[in-house]
């Protein structure tokens, strides 16, 4: 690392400016930390799996894998919620040189199909409750689980009696069942297989693009190990360090934040399939976790909840906050009453995720996303020319880094747009003060963040056109004091059509993820369109922006 970069002065003691990065298998490392420690792995509930345990269940399912008739380079889809599977699933496949392709469970049908198709998806782990968005999906083999699988009695019992799961035949031939694939079948004498690290794809992660169509954006194993290091340095993660997981590990932040670093830290995990107030509330007071990592959302709901005041959170040091812009009243009040330190940072799936963050020890800047991690390298850059701009000045953030995505599956063009010359164009809007402190101005020209999430306009208006009813549709984020923004529609109806907006979002409903689903639909007459007949999107925030004031 350049020593002439502003923020190397504020790096704490314990982070150095460059790291040595393993050129070793991530399932590799996991295990050398598995002989190391003598520590729980993953906490789920009322079970709890050690590190030998955990390596046990990983190796088994590599080696059964070839039993599904899969083999190194297939790309395997996981549609499952934060649990154990989800982790020994993962790993497995790392180990067997396996692609994986997280699923995110709340998709459509609609939604789940082009991944799969498009990533050519030739088996999925999936748990039981989502077997109905899989059935229509022939030629993909479906290897099913239940949350009961890895509970203890007498949770499981509980929870099986209470399950409403569709009913799955296992047939081992299409469909099979993952518990029977975690059990040794004689074979111990498992080898990882070997892949090229830095240039073959581990995981295809898929992102929402401005097209409206999400892409698969392509992770080496060598991203995998350097971002995790990169957390966990920053983080200053130790073996006796308990991560509560609630964010999602199918989403690049959770994957590498809240699995991976802990795990080859020796750290133990808490899992949680979903965020719950009451659930985190009552995780805290069982594990005391002394880290976490979460989305400004969760953050509001637990300080505005009315048993707040009934836990202790002092066991917490230190929680990561990304994905949308931190509300400083919510940050002070939280650190008042955790005592923790709330670090806020700043990522993208195409590095992985978190590439900047406040340090743990050291000036920790409200309402900033921080400095740039070890050999990371971020620019403000004129939007236009890309020249590089002086400290205080607006501009594109583009940054340098060991972790960046390989680029995006089968999509050659969209990979030249945002990677040019070895730098990531991230699109994204900001400024850097005189300490080299980095500050988001503002997100991509028409990306929505709500409560998190990312909501591309074109993808709603994509269904919304769809209905028979619907003549124009135009899509844009409006402000909101707990969400961030939500998602409004303005739409205008064919001559004769008397759809309501509650039928109108009932149909998106049937379309879309919940969270993309518009908050507010508006019926218009006609939309601002410009000479040639676009609409303007941009005159539609202006109007709504003119009406909030």
């Amino acid at each position: 690392m350049d020593y002439k970069y502003p923020w190397v002065k504020h790096y704490p003691p314990h982070v150095p400016l460059s790291l040595t990065y393993p050129e070793t298998p991530l399932y590799e490392l996991l295990k050398q930390t598995a002989q190391k420690v003598n520590n729980t792995a993953l906490i789920f509930f009322n079970k709890k799996l050690s590190y030998s345990e955990l390596t046990e269940y990983i190796e088994n399912l590599a080696v059964n894998l070839s039993r599904l008739g899969l083999e190194p380079g297939d790309r395997v889809g996981i549609m499952l919620p934060n649990s154990p599977q989800y982790v020994i699933v993962y790993f497995a496949l790392m180990a067997a040189g396996m692609i994986a392709v997280p699923l995110n469970p709340l998709l459509s049908a609609r939604e789940l199909t082009y991944i799969i198709e498009d990533a050519g998806v030739k088996a999925i782990f999936a748990l039981n409750l989502f077997a109905e968005k899989l059935k229509n999906l022939d030629s993909v083999k479906i290897i099913y689980t239940a949350i009961a699988d890895f509970l203890a009695f007498p949770l499981n019992f509980l929870l099986k009696l209470k399950e409403k799961a569709p009913s799955v035949k296992i047939d081992n031939e299409k469909v099979f069942a993952l518990m029977p694939l975690l059990k040794n079948t004689g074979s111990k004498n498992f080898r990882p297989k070997q892949r090229d690290l830095k240039k073959e794809p581990a995981v295809i992660i898929y992102t929402s693009g401005t097209t409206g169509k999400p892409k698969g954006v392509m992770l080496s194993e060598y991203a995998l190990i350097v971002n995790a290091f990169h957390v966990k340095v920053w983080g200053d993660l130790v073996r006796e360090d308990v991560m509560l997981t609630v964010l999602p590990i199918f989403h690049g932040f959770g994957m590498s934040v809240c699995m991976n670093a802990p795990l080859l830290t020796g750290s133990s995990v808490v899992l949680l399939p979903r965020f719950s107030v009451e659930e985190f509330f009552k995780a805290v007071a069982k594990h005391r976790p002394t880290l976490f990592a979460g989305v400004p959302t969760m953050f509001v709901a637990m300080l505005n909840h009315k048993d707040l005041t009934k836990y202790d959170l002092s066991s917490f040091r230190g929680c990561f906050v990304g994905a949308a812009a931190m509300p400083p009243e919510v940050k002070e009040q939280f650190e008042k009453m955790t005592g923790a330190q709330v670090l806020e940072g700043y990522g993208l799936t195409e590095a992985v995720t978190a590439k900047c963050c406040n340090p743990y020890r050291g000036v920790n800047k409200t309402g900033s996303i921080g400095i740039p991690f070890p050999d990371t390298v971020m620019e403000i850059v004129d939007a236009f020319t890309g020249e590089p701009l002086p400290p205080e000045e607006i501009g594109e953030i583009r940054l340098k880094s060991p972790d960046l995505m390989l680029g995006y599956y089968k999509q050659e063009a969209a990979t030249r747009e945002v990677i040019k010359d070895g730098w990531l164009y991230t699109g994204d809007i900001g400024r850097m003060d005189e300490d080299g402190y980095f500050y988001i101005v503002d997100r991509k020209k028409d990306l929505i963040i709500t409560g998190g999430f990312n909501v591309y306009p074109r993808e709603v208006e994509d269904v919304l056109y769809s209905h028979p009813d619907v003549k124009e549709a135009c899509v844009v984020g409006i402000p909101d004091n707990y969400y961030g923004e939500v998602v409004k529609a303005y739409v205008v109806l064919k001559e004769g059509a008397k759809t309501s907006p509650e039928e109108l979002k009932a149909f998106c409903r049937e379309n879309l993820t919940h969270y993309k689903v518009p908050k507010i639909i508006e019926i218009k007459d006609d939309l601002p369109k410009s000479a040639i007949g676009k609409i303007l999107r941009r005159a539609l925030k202006e109007m709504e922006s003119e009406a909030r004031q």
